[in-house]
């Protein structure tokens, strides 16, 4: 299963920046990978996994700002095409197995 964390937040202030600054460093230090720039993307092990990943989310939260969790099976996510400078982008494989550190 497959954890997408979309989002759009306000960097106006210098405040904002720092709170959409700290919510992506929070998102990579939680194991996300940057997909585009405001789409990180995690792999977990099933629904119990996804549930703790979106409670650790749910308190890391900015003040303002839109936040958007997305799931997707492992067959969903290898249908997923990408395009790059105009080039269709071979399909990223999912991992064997999880990683751990």
């Amino acid at each position: 299963m497959w954890i997408f964390v979309m989002f759009d937040l306000p960097v106006g202030s210098k405040k904002e920046m720092r709170d959409a600054t700290k919510f992506r460093e929070f998102l990579l230090d939680q194991g996300f990978e940057m997909s585009q720039f405001s789409i990180y993307a995690r792999f977990c092990n099933g629904k119990d996994s996804y549930e703790s990943h979106l409670k650790r989310i749910e308190g890391n939260l900015p003040e303002k700002g839109e936040i958007h969790v997305l799931t997707f099976t492992d067959k969903q996510y290898e249908g997923i095409v990408r395009f790059s400078s105009q080039r269709r982008r071979k399909p990223r494989e999912n991992p064997d197995q999880l990683a751990l550190f």
